[in-house]
């Protein structure tokens, strides 16, 4: 059993870095500094957007309008990192 929590916690680490990567590139196209014609930038910003979407849309459909600013990734994090805590404090040491 503690091997499927360890998978468990590794894949979700692994989302949260494919998180980071969406954002940082979401701001890197939107400043102009990468160019979506690059098919190389295209391809890259496709597979993040559509491995995140999924996790991101039920987030962002109950925020409000906040002007442009998303905090959805922000949101998807915090929930993670709680998910994370719960399975090390509460789930991991009652396993054996």
């Amino acid at each position: 059993m503690r091997a499927v929590l360890d998978v468990v916690m590794l894949a979700l680490q692994i989302y949260v870095w494919i998180l980071i990567a969406s954002a940082v590139l979401s701001w890197l196209i939107a400043f102009n500094v990468l160019n979506t014609r690059n098919q190389f930038v295209s391809t890259v910003w496709d597979m993040l957007y559509r491995m995140t979407e999924p996790a991101l849309r039920p987030i962002r459909e109950r925020l409000p309008n906040l002007g442009g600013i998303d905090i959805s990734p922000i949101i998807l994090l915090l929930l993670i990192f709680f998910i994370q805590s719960v399975i090390v404090r509460y789930i991991y040491p009652n396993v054996f």
